[in-house]
């Protein structure tokens, strides 16, 4: 990985950090000054919480567990192993970029693969945790085509082909992703609400963390809380990104990528 990029450092009087969150970085060899400040954020934010928690989209693909080797994967898996081997508990949820992360990736970087919702107890809250294309509903051929993917018997057969013809395909994929997107709404690519409001029903919490609409902000769904992650991009004017946090008491910050903090729920609000 490059060199951490300036990021504002984590300073004593900011309240610890239980667990952060971040999503969609996007990651890969042609960005390196996102990758950069990713360096920056976990050896700066994410060395002084307990747990971290990738909410999918790391990478802005990924081809197979065998492609870890390759001198940009090797520097970011690097990094995440060193982050565990010093005490901080990773955990990973796939995202629509890099859901064929496997057993393979996860040992090499020291992290936990979670399920896709998931629910973690954290410092008193009940927090539901997923990437958030699932419940983009309304974009229905992303959802065949999501389907389609992710079932056992394709990512079998696409595995079982070579990491050039892997990449091959994903390329393609990726341009077909691009072009589908120039005709679509951007309501048809963001969360559905009755989706989003049939997870807090089947799970009970009252707080939800996602990200890959890249649409950061706080949603009340009724009583519950639904906070978005942003994406990032080291290339932009300003720099974009940032991060959520969960401290001791349960009070739930916003992290931007200058050190900002912003109150988005206190210990006191449920769930």
């Amino acid at each position: 990985m490059t060199t951490p990029a300036p990021l504002a450092p984590a300073t004593a009087a900011r309240p610890d950090m239980v667990a952060l969150f971040v999503s969609d970085l996007h990651l890969q060899p042609s960005s390196p000054s996102t990758a950069s400040l990713f360096a920056a954020f976990l050896a700066q934010h994410a060395s002084r919480a307990r747990q971290l928690y990738l909410l999918g989209d790391l990478f802005e693909y990924w081809a197979g567990d065998d492609d870890i080797d390759t001198p940009f994967v090797r520097g970011i898996v690097d990094a995440l192993a060193a982050l565990s081997a010093s005490g901080v508990a990773l955990f990973w949820i796939a995202g629509n970029r890099d859901f064929l992360v496997g057993d393979g990736f996860a040992r090499a970087a020291g992290l936990t693969l979670l399920p896709d919702p998931h629910v973690a107890s954290i410092a008193g809250r009940q927090v539901i945790l997923t990437h958030g294309d699932a419940q983009c509903t309304d974009d229905i051929d992303y959802q065949v085509f999501r389907t389609q993917v992710r079932s056992p018997q394709w990512q079998q057969a696409f595995l079982s082909q070579s990491l050039e013809k892997r990449k091959a395909v994903i390329e393609g994929l990726r341009n077909g992703s691009r072009e589908a997107q120039l005709g679509k709404s951007m309501d048809i690519m963001d969360v559905n609400p009755v989706a989003i409001d049939t997870l807090f029903a089947q799970s009970g919490a009252a707080l939800l963390i996602h990200g890959h609409t890249h649409r950061p902000g706080k949603h009340q769904h009724g009583g519950n809380v639904r906070l978005v992650l942003p994406d990032w991009d080291g290339d932009s004017q300003p720099p974009r990104g940032g991060w959520l946090g969960i401290d001791a008491n349960g009070a739930i910050h916003r992290f931007g990528l200058d050190g900002t903090a912003t109150l988005q729920a206190s210990a006191a609000t449920p769930g």
